[in-house]
């Protein structure tokens, strides 16, 4: 398989717009090993990465793109907005909107890390929206390869604000209500997470290393949406409400 060919062709198709009905046969990653390592040369021409995100973490998700467990996928710092400025409407292939916990870390958990030892790794949970987008027609179908290739879909991130005494927070029986232009969309809460958002990030940290890969101060992990995710438009306005914990919004940009 040539990977570095996947990840040119997965990068064109991120910055033309163009979408690909899947890699050819001859670049198409076998198994999740290969699709990991297409993700890392995608890495190499996108420029840093700002952290990771973890796709299909609900069951829904996993039976939606026919997958057994969840997709770890590197967020780049070029996608990352923090809140408040208006968001590029360009990840319409999936155009849909997720609210989520996030973390951002301090200092390296280690391999095969306690879960102790990672949330001792944390520096700040915070609110987020991650906005995923794919760069297959049909990434439904693209299978668990192709979709790490893809980076699991990861698109657009915005940053809200962050959540004092997170550690002692009931995160799972958290209620989170998710707003399209000013109307309820729907409902959830950590416990879609994996159960709760810190076993999400505890999960990316065994997970990662398994591919040569791991968590490093810095980074920012969002674990995934906790509530059903809502469709978004260009000029276009979503509010991710977490009750007592605060809220966090992104505005699109029309297009022109």
């Amino acid at each position: 398989m040539n990977r570095a060919r996947a990840a040119e062709l997965i990068w064109d198709a991120w910055l033309t717009g163009k979408r690909l009905d899947g890699l050819p046969d001859d670049v198409r990653p076998r198994d999740l090993a290969e699709g990991m390592a297409v993700q890392a040369d995608l890495a190499e021409l996108a420029g840093p990465v700002s952290g990771w995100k973890i796709a299909a973490t609900t069951v829904y998700a996993r039976q939606y793109l026919g997958v057994p467990g969840p997709l770890p996928g590197a967020m780049f710092e070029r996608f990352h907005h923090v809140e408040g400025a208006p968001v590029p409407a360009d990840t319409m292939t999936m155009g849909v909107a997720e609210p989520e916990f996030a973390f951002r870390l301090k200092a390296d958990p280690g391999l095969s890390p306690s879960l102790t030892a990672v949330l001792d790794a944390v520096d700040t949970m915070f609110l987020a929206i991650e906005l995923p987008d794919s760069r297959y027609t049909d990434h439904r179908h693209a299978g668990g390869p192709q979709l790490l290739a893809d980076v699991a879909c990861a698109g657009r991130f915005v940053e809200g604000r962050p959540v004092p005494g997170w550690r002692d927070l009931d995160l799972p029986r958290r209620p989170v209500v998710l707003h399209a232009d000013g109307e309820e969309f729907s409902r959830g809460s950590g416990s879609l997470v994996l159960g709760d958002p810190r076993l999400a990030l505890h999960w990316l940290a065994m997970e990662l290393p398994r591919h040569g890969r791991s968590l490093r101060p810095g980074d920012i992990v969002t674990t995934g949406t906790a509530t059903p995710p809502c469709p978004i438009h260009a000029g276009g306005h979503v509010v991710a409400d977490f009750g007592e914990l605060g809220s966090v919004e992104a505005r699109f940009s029309s297009l022109e």
